[in-house]
């Protein structure tokens, strides 16, 4: 039921919204009409026309929220929303899935605010839920997606499809948007669990949306590999007690070979097109850990060189630093340490740096400063596992310290 209700969600959006033209209006309504089918049709059963069984509790719920505030020279308008939706084919339903996405994705909206929203409007998600996914109260979650609709309407952009020659930027957008879902699912930057399935399951769900409604995006394709690459690993990620699992030391025996064959298929489709972006080249580099069959047998001159490539093609500061980690591994930890020394400045106070030197001055011999270096990334991590797990690394490193000295 949850799942259907989603992938009908933005569809409903997009038929209240044409008819309306009030975007803000329409994703209200539309999320009054998934809440009423989530009560009865459990109940009732589903209908024969689901969609058009919600595009008209929308259309009513709409209707009696204008009737009150509208003017009698709009009833005739008004009035136009209770006719019935008209048989709707796969092309007009892939547009409206686009549609809506993009919309979602505005460019006057920054990621904090196109997130929810998308999750919202195209996941079909409620306020709460996402509240609860971002662990803040919902009346912030409310004030944040209402300030969202609010900038897309004061905007003036209409609610329609691109034209065909802004539609490879829009889409850029919206592909951000999904991959910060989805690292925020992977990797939560804060609370007590490392990892969020339900954002990050959803992120999966809309951008193999995407792939459907624009299959000739080969970025679309390579997005959706490398969140199927990355994810295969989840069920090796954590320990019983939630706390992470470095990726040398996971039982690749629990990854999922069902994901890792259906992501490395995908990503083949899509750099045989010779438009060659940056979501491939990270599909390319997870494609290699996941097929290594261990550790030890990862290519890391491959990766050192993907990450270089992909390094001169974005200049991200954190692609540099992953850099740092691949040329450590290839070629030895004082040439990791060298490429570091170019992202001190970009990612200061950041842990993850911090987390990466210590790694790095471990592998090198430096106990001392790889110690100082866990401990300073422990304080700065907000995640809790996270903490947990660099509070840990420095103890192991000053009890080894200890054990050595005591010889």
């Amino acid at each position: 039921m949850d799942e259907l209700l989603r992938e009908l969600a933005p569809r409903v959006v997009a038929v209240v919204a044409r008819r309306s033209g009030d975007f803000d209006a329409a994703e209200d309504a539309a999320q009054e009409a998934l809440i009423a089918a989530a009560d009865h049709w459990p109940r009732d059963g589903v209908p024969d026309n689901p969609l058009g069984w919600l595009a008209r509790t929308a259309g009513n719920r709409l209707v009696d929220q204008r009737r009150s505030e509208q003017a009698r020279s709009n009833r005739e308008r008004v009035a136009a929303l209770r006719e019935p939706s008209p048989a709707s084919t796969p092309e007009a339903e892939a547009d409206d899935t686009l549609a809506v996405l993009v919309m979602c994705c505005h460019p006057s909206l920054t990621p904090g605010s196109a997130i929810p929203l998308t999750l919202r409007a195209a996941g079909g998600l409620t306020t709460a839920e996402i509240a609860r996914a971002f662990l803040v109260p919902e009346a912030t979650m409310a004030q944040r997606i209402s300030r969202a609709k609010r900038t897309i309407k004061a905007s003036g952009v209409p609610f329609r499809l691109p034209d065909a020659g802004e539609l490879p930027g829009r889409i850029g957008l919206v592909l951000r948007v999904l991959y910060l879902v989805f690292n925020e699912g992977y990797a939560s930057s804060a609370g007590p669990a490392i990892q969020r399935t339900d954002l990050s399951q959803e992120a999966i769900r809309l951008a193999r949306m995407v792939v459907h409604v624009a299959p000739d995006e080969p970025e679309a394709e390579g997005m959706l590999a490398l969140l199927l690459l990355l994810d295969a690993r989840r069920p090796a990620r954590t320990t019983a007690d939630g706390d992470p699992v470095p990726l040398p030391d996971q039982d690749r025996a629990l990854w999922d070979g069902a994901r890792i064959a259906e992501g490395t298929a995908i990503l083949d489709r899509a750099v045989v097109r010779g438009r060659v972006g940056e979501y491939q080249l990270q599909a390319a580099i997870a494609a290699i850990h996941d097929r290594a069959p261990a550790a030890e047998a990862t290519d890391w001159p491959q990766i050192a060189a993907l990450y270089g490539l992909l390094e001169r093609m974005t200049g991200n500061p954190v692609v540099t630093l992953n850099l740092a980690v691949a040329e450590a591994m290839a070629n030895g930890p004082a040439k990791g340490l060298a490429v570091l020394a170019r992202v001190e400045e970009p990612l200061a106070g950041h842990h993850r740096l911090e987390a990466v030197r210590g790694h790095l001055l471990e592998r090198h011999g430096d106990t001392d400063g790889a110690i100082a270096a866990y401990r300073e990334a422990a304080r700065l991590a907000t995640n809790l596992a996270e903490q947990r797990h660099l509070a840990a690394q420095a103890a192991r490193l000053r009890a080894r310290a200890g054990s050595q000295a005591g010889r």
